[in-house]
């Protein structure tokens, strides 16, 4: 084995600096099935993962702490380590027992789990949570059972739902303190007890004393103690959440268990009357007591406390069908692709998009605590972790984004796309033709840079040819830190516009014309590509097409649209292409 040097971080543990410490993390990644390069269409690309986490290019991640991922690539089973694994055996244990009730059938399972689980104590490389993940998906192909905690979570969510309709609970919220008595201004008051109420709904939705009510607000009694106690961290809330930010959060809400979500959903209903976009990422299937996006179709009391939220289905939306879902409802419902803990390389497109479109990640349970706050790796975008230790201590974290993360908004990409509109509008008035160019960029690994000095060159030619012509070059409105959906989210809004009258899609001889212009040989990566190579050509020849069924003058130049269609979705977050074997809209867990 590898002998591992004495990291004082794992930040500093890096790829391409160690041949030998390059393939022990090629071996982590494989043993744990995360690798995006042997099996890509169960994990996320590097570039989506980027999504998620602040990483640079280099930098290694694991889906778990930082002790936990130091203790596997040193392959040293340490008691903690040992009493982990122990753990997610016992766990597997009663599971098994009590949900497989053919003695034949549990036996074989637990023997075979039994085999599994020694090899990866043996070999002390696979995360112990991923290893339950297998053992999982072991039980429920051979017991044929869907989801073996159904009536455990219908029951959980049932009793939460009469302590929330009960008078002690209303009373318990909306109790007015002495501190508000008295106030300057009412904008500041009506914020103040919105926030106040948000605080108790955050500490009473970790409290698990269901089966009684009287233990239950017994233990709300201290609410208002554990709100003093954690004052720093509400305080940075406070700030997020205050009134002088300019227009409304967007929120991603990760629960943690049934019974709790009841409680989680009056917290998103304080947020959404305070006007905030708020979307709730549940599991895709059985995770113990979990909530998963299945649940409702099962459970009368979720379906009703659903009524009127958006159930997105698709896991693979797009950034712009994410975003209109997210503007036309404020509370949106989605599956975050996964049986298992918080895991970026496994999670859902969308919820990759949502995370980078978020504002805000709030994750609530000790397990999302771990793979969030307990890891030295920054993320993209603010965190606030929530949960109760085993000792009934209320546990609160705010981990601010990292601070060379850049988002995005919305309102940042509109923008930019009105400025260039604004160009266009101006260039027609004045009589010129305006003509949209589109080429490759990113299709080709490794060639951006000079897929961007192809086409300044070919257009920069093309300008002094062409008389009242207006060109819009899209490698000229590059910009640091804006990745491919970005780009194509603004480029589709100004190819909307309707002031386009030439849409003009890059050739062979465009690229030939390009290089001898510079002098140059068209290199062997190079040679017979043209816009059918690129997947985001592709889209826009889509959107060229379906523009022109609206605006008949509209002339498109360069390869016929049939050439195109090889190709149906670029890789999410990069400017490189999926490749057209693997154009795959199947998402696996």
């Amino acid at each position: 084995m590898t002998p591992l040097r004495n990291y004082s971080s794992i930040l500093d543990i890096r790829r391409g600096e160690d041949p030998a410490m390059d393939a022990l993390l090629l071996h982590f990644m494989t043993e744990n099935g995360l690798e995006y390069s042997i099996d890509p269409l169960k994990n996320a690309s590097p570039e989506q993962v980027r999504f998620m986490l602040a990483c640079k290019s280099d930098t290694f991640y694991a889906p778990c702490s930082d002790w936990m991922l130091l203790q596997l690539l040193q392959s040293r089973m340490s008691p903690e380590l040992r009493e982990m694994y122990l753990e997610q055996w016992r766990s597997l244990i009663r599971l098994v027992r009590a949900s497989c009730h053919d003695p034949y059938q549990r036996r074989k399972i637990l023997n075979l789990a039994r085999y599994k689980f020694q090899m990866a104590m043996d070999s002390c490389i696979a995360i112990p949570s991923r290893v339950m993940k297998r053992m999982i998906t072991i039980f429920l192909s051979q017991s044929g059972i869907d989801d073996p905690h159904r009536e455990r979570k219908q029951l959980a969510n049932e009793a939460a739902q009469k302590i929330v309709e009960s008078t002690e609970w209303d009373r318990f919220v909306n109790r007015c303190p002495d501190a508000f008595r008295s106030c300057m201004r009412m904008d500041d008051l009506r914020f103040e007890m919105d926030f106040l109420e948000m605080k108790r709904l955050i500490c009473a939705s970790t409290l698990q004393n269901f089966a009684h009510w009287g233990e239950f607000f017994q233990s709300c009694g201290d609410v208002e103690k554990e709100i003093e106690e954690n004052g720093e961290v509400f305080r940075e809330l406070h700030q997020l959440f205050s009134p002088e930010k300019p227009g409304p959060l967007k929120i991603l809400f990760m629960p943690y268990n049934s019974g709790g979500l009841i409680f989680d959903l009056e917290l998103i209903r304080a947020m959404l009357r305070r006007g905030h976009r708020v979307v709730l990422a549940l599991k895709e299937g059985f995770y113990f007591d979990a909530p998963t996006f299945w649940d409702m179709e099962n459970d009368p009391v979720l379906a009703e406390r659903f009524k009127g939220a958006r159930l997105l289905t698709n896991v693979r939306v797009s950034k712009n069908e994410l975003l209109r879902e997210m503007r036309e409802h404020p509370f949106v419902v989605i599956s975050d692709g996964t049986r298992e803990r918080l895991n970026p390389y496994r999670m859902s497109v969308a919820l990759a998009r949502v995370w980078k479109e978020a504002d805000l990640v709030i994750v609530k349970g000790q397990e999302n605590y771990r793979r969030t706050i307990m890891t030295s790796h920054s993320f993209t975008r603010d965190i606030f972790s929530y949960f109760r230790d085993d000792k009934g201590k209320l546990v609160l974290n705010f981990k601010p984004k990292a601070p060379w993360a850049r988002k995005f908004r919305e309102s940042d990409i509109l923008a930019k796309a009105e400025r260039i509109i604004g160009d266009m509008r101006r260039a027609s008035a004045a009589g010129n033709t305006v003509m949209f160019y589109s080429g490759i960029i990113g299709s080709i690994p490794g060639q951006t840079s000079t897929a961007i000095e192809v086409m300044n060159v070919f257009i920069r030619n093309l300008r002094t040819r062409l008389d009242g012509v207006y060109i819009i070059n899209p490698a000229e409105h590059f910009e640091e830190g804006m990745d491919a959906d970005d780009l194509m989210y603004m480029w589709e809004k100004v190819q909307r516009s309707g002031y386009l009258d030439i849409w003009r899609f890059q050739s062979v001889q465009d690229i030939d014309r390009s290089f001898e212009l510079m002098n140059r040989k068209v290199p062997p990566v190079w040679a017979g590509k043209d816009a059918t190579y690129s997947t985001g050509c592709t889209k826009e020849m889509n959107i060229a097409l379906d523009v022109q069924r609206q605006q008949r003058e509209l002339q498109i130049i360069g390869p016929s649209p049939e050439k195109f269609f090889r190709r149906r979705e670029y890789g999410v977050g990069k400017f490189c292409d999926v490749a057209i074997e693997d154009c795959n809209e199947t998402n696996t867990i």
